[in-house]
């Protein structure tokens, strides 16, 4: 038995006990670090010096490229430094800031495909507005809102957990430090407060979600009346990127947090955890850039530029 006055550091679940596995998993991790941080950066990159990028939808795709490296960052990189050392421990402080990093991102990512939405919205139902309702200032203050939301949620949240008295332990089922297995080492019903904190921000996340699926009834109807099969073409490869990742975001991060504490198993945790929190940032880049062409055409100047500046 301990409290949370008396814990100094956590431990994380170890992906593997043979150190080949260990070094599998550090190398896989590795890869699609890797991969994440060229898509991104590419991204990033190609929306901030390609001038014709520098449209609403292309200043919240930088937005959320951001989130995404900030995301797989925090929880991939200290995972691969346990797995290459061969240990398992977490600071309380790095835990600390893991909770609240991860929480920040994740809900920042989901109010910024919110604000996302809002935009294909205007885009295609009302496109004579577009440049009125989406002004510079309007992007900044829909960015700026997504963000501040996500920093106050998370704060809160990290607060109400790791001020919870914790009785089961230190070790943690899951290779990052993550608010529902934390709980589970609260004492009897000392989580119940942030469960219910956990409740209202998912009923705050539904009215999201139901704005997204009210906007993309609206967009599907618009869309369908566009006469050209172009248009409708061109059109639809703007929605389905964003789209698909919506579709990823909610699904896991809902089974993630609002199954019950104690019914899944550990291996299950981990998949689910995976799928939200690593799978995301390696392959958003790859889902915009498939079917959006001012994209492709954009990272492919962007290749050659860096290419014959070498030459």
């Amino acid at each position: 038995m301990s409290n949370s006055s008396s814990i100094t550091q956590f431990l994380l679940l170890a992906f593997a006990d043979k150190r080949e596995l260990q070094l599998l998993h550090f190398w896989l991790f590795l890869g699609i670090y890797l991969a994440a941080l060229l898509g991104n950066g590419l991204i990033i990159t190609a929306v901030a010096c390609d001038h014709h990028l520098h449209t609403p939808m292309y200043f919240f795709l930088l937005n959320l490229s951001l989130i995404d490296l900030g995301s797989i960052s925090t929880t991939v990189l200290k995972s691969m430094a346990n797995s290459l050392w061969d240990i398992r421990a977490i600071s309380y402080a790095g835990c600390a800031a893991q909770v609240f990093l991860v929480a920040f991102l994740v809900v920042a990512e989901y109010c910024l495909l919110t604000v996302m939405a809002y935009d294909r919205y205007i885009a295609i139902c009302q496109p004579l507005h577009y440049g009125t309702l989406l002004g510079s200032r309007a992007c900044i203050h829909m960015a700026a809102a997504a963000w501040g939301s996500a920093f106050l949620n998370s704060l809160l949240h990290t607060t109400s957990t790791l001020s919870l008295p914790l009785c089961k332990g230190n070790a943690l089922d899951q290779f990052f430090c993550e608010i529902p297995q934390i709980l589970k080492l609260s004492c009897s019903h000392s989580y119940l407060r942030e469960v219910g904190l956990l409740v209202v921000s998912f009923s705050l996340a539904f009215g999201c979600f139901v704005f997204i699926v009210l906007s993309y009834v609206q967009i599907f109807r618009a869309v369908l009346r566009i006469p050209s099969e172009q248009g409708r073409h061109k059109a639809f490869s703007t929605c389905i990127p964003h789209l698909t990742v919506v579709s990823l975001l909610v699904s896991t991060g809902m089974f993630a947090y609002l199954k019950p504490l104690y019914t899944s198993s550990p291996s299950l945790d981990l998949l689910v955890a995976v799928l939200y929190s690593v799978l995301p940032p390696a392959v958003n880049p790859l889902i915009y850039s498939m079917r959006n062409q001012e994209l492709k055409d954009a990272l492919k100047k962007l290749i050659q530029s860096v290419v014959f500046q070498q030459q």
